[in-house]
């Protein structure tokens, strides 16, 4: 198991179940793979620019424990997920 910092911008103009359900889903990947998440919500800002016509988002920060196969699998996900403005996935280092 190795260490992840994962970021993604869900899309402003989805009602507040369709952002749960979306996060819920992002975490279940990882959880279904064994790995372990923290979930932090940053809330709601402005974007630098503009990104596939939205000017904000919600942003998260997951802090991941799992295999690089579950990582994988989640940047597969979260690319074809409309719900998903950007993602970024950041290996910690090891101390």
């Amino acid at each position: 198991m190795e260490n992840y910092e994962i970021m993604f911008i869900v899309k402003p103009t989805l009602e507040e179940d369709a952002i749960k359900s979306t996060v819920k889903s992002l975490e279940e990947i990882i959880t279904g793979m064994k790995g372990k998440v923290e979930t932090k919500d940053m809330g709601k800002r402005e974007l630098a620019y503009p990104i596939k016509k939205e000017i904000s988002g919600f942003y998260y920060v997951f802090t991941v424990e799992a295999s690089h196969d579950a990582i994988e699998e989640f940047d597969r996900k979260a690319r074809i997920n409309e719900n998903v403005l950007r993602h970024q996935i950041i290996k910690l280092d090891e101390e």
